[in-house]
């Protein structure tokens, strides 16, 4: 396992879920969320400054730049890789992130352990889509992934 500290940037529509996601992540000693915003024109500028290593963003949002939009804005832009978070365990909306270039999806009712897990391989350059997302794909989209 990685000792190094990676950092994440979290966007997500509702204050009081970034700080508990905050919180939650910060419990493990290899994660730091050293920014968080919501999902507007302004995340690209906290990204621009942060240069966070991990980009976890509430994929299903109501705000003006959704959070497939922000993913398209910012992926390739930056370093950071871009993780889906949401409560929809569609299988949809990780596809279309992973299209876009993402590194993963995670759902909101994934494990913490598996959400931790799936932070770690995406830093390591792997792809991770949360089980429960992935039980809903056919066989050929899994073999994607």
């Amino acid at each position: 396992m990685t000792t190094e500290v990676i950092r994440i940037v979290l966007a997500d529509d509702h204050q009081l879920v970034r700080d508990s996601w905050k919180m939650l992540l910060e419990n493990h000693p290899n994660l730091e969320v050293v920014g968080s915003c919501d999902i507007n024109e302004d995340a690209v500028t906290l990204i621009t400054e942060l240069q966070p290593d991990i980009l976890l963003i509430d994929i299903n949002m109501a705000s003006p730049l959704n959070g497939l939009g922000l993913a398209e804005a910012v992926i390739g832009q930056f370093d950071a890789k871009v993780v889906g978070l949401s409560v929809s365990n569609h299988p949809k909306f990780a596809l279309r992130l992973m299209t876009l270039g993402g590194s993963g999806y995670l759902t909101k009712t994934s494990t913490l352990e598996e959400i931790y897990r799936g932070i770690l391989e995406i830093h390591q350059g792997n792809t991770f889509i949360s089980t429960e997302v992935k039980a809903r794909m056919s066989e050929a989209e899994r073999a994607r992934f």
